[in-house]
């Protein structure tokens, strides 16, 4: 990453420490997330652009991509439908537990593949 990128990734790193009543919680975190997608859909760009590279980590960058992607599309359906019942917010939320459940195998299948 170039050096002049420092300067807005530690701004908004500031921005998301301090607790301030700007933002309410919910949108900070979509912000981090979408952050996040786009670091992660950095990193997979830049895997595939290089076929020198090993790609030891396509599984899990790719999964963390999927992941907070699926998970500010969640967030955001959750805000559009406020008044669903709480059986249907609980399936919206069981999704997103068997995404962070493949994500978290995926990094273990990950690790233990680069130990052997």
């Amino acid at each position: 990453m170039p050096n002049y990128w420092y300067i807005p990734v530690g701004i908004l790193t500031v921005l998301f420490l301090i607790d301030s009543q700007l933002l309410a919680n919910d949108v900070k975190k979509a912000i981090s997330n979408i952050i996040v997608i786009c670091f992660a859909g950095y990193a997979l760009l830049t895997e595939i652009k290089n076929s020198k590279i090993n790609d030891r980590f396509m599984l899990a960058d790719s999964m963390i991509f999927l992941y907070y992607a699926l998970s500010v599309f969640l967030f955001f359906l959750l805000r559009q439908f406020s008044d669903l019942a709480q059986d249907e917010a609980v399936n919206l939320w069981s999704i997103n537990n068997i995404l962070s459940s493949v994500l978290y195998l995926t990094f273990i299948y990950t690790f233990l593949k680069l130990k052997k």
